[in-house]
């Protein structure tokens, strides 16, 4: 008698453990199918689907309606995703940004690089207006100070490739660098960012 009442509490033991294994198992399936956008406003959402960065548009009436940003691999973790909505001389515009961040590790070497991308949008014609990318490298290198490599000392530098890029409150662009400052404005006939001159 004490055998079977063993074996009915550990069968009841093990069914309640299994079923809240499965109740967990499925509510972290649903947290993990609902929290694929990285950022969203308006009708937009940026996101990673199957292969593509893109920037899906809802309520579209089509189910796959999308803009695809770019192809990516299992490798592709991008930071600090932004989707902005803007107007820029009465056309409503799209700024999409986001940071990647590659390291290299080498015996003598170290260089980590941080890149941000910013690509403008108008999702009415879904065309690509506007694209700045703002590269900084910070490399730190074991460095020998004689031929017969007895004596090393540690090097760090920093390089930087293209421009900051700024957007207004007018939608107007700046970029800046360390020599130079360029300011952009849209030409809603011509879809484009055009470069002021200054006089």
């Amino acid at each position: 008698m004490k055998k079977n009442l063993i074996l009915f509490l550990t069968l009841i033991l093990c069914v309640t453990n299994y079923a809240q294994k499965k109740k967990i198992a499925k509510s972290t399936e649903k947290i993990s199918k609902s929290s694929t956008a990285l950022a969203k406003v308006d009708n937009l959402e940026l996101e990673i689907k199957n292969t593509n960065f893109q920037i899906t548009i809802n309520g579209s009436g089509k189910s796959n309606d999308a803009i695809v940003i770019k192809n990516i691999d299992s490798k592709f973790i991008p930071t600090e995703t932004k989707l902005i909505a803007f107007t820029a001389s009465g056309t409503k515009l799209y700024l999409v940004s986001w940071t990647e961040k590659i390291v290299t590790k080498t015996e003598n070497k170290n260089e980590e690089s941080v890149t941000i991308f910013s690509q403008i949008y108008d999702i009415a014609t879904k065309t690509l207006l506007f694209v700045n990318t703002q590269l900084t490298s910070k490399i730190t290198e074991k460095v020998f100070l004689d031929r017969l490599k007895n004596a090393s000392e540690t090097q760090e530098r920093l390089h930087k490739e293209g421009y900051e890029l700024t957007l207004n409150p007018d939608g107007s662009l700046i970029q800046r660098s360390k020599t130079k400052e360029v300011k952009l404005v849209f030409d809603p006939k011509t879809l484009k960012y055009n470069e002021i001159k200054k006089k």
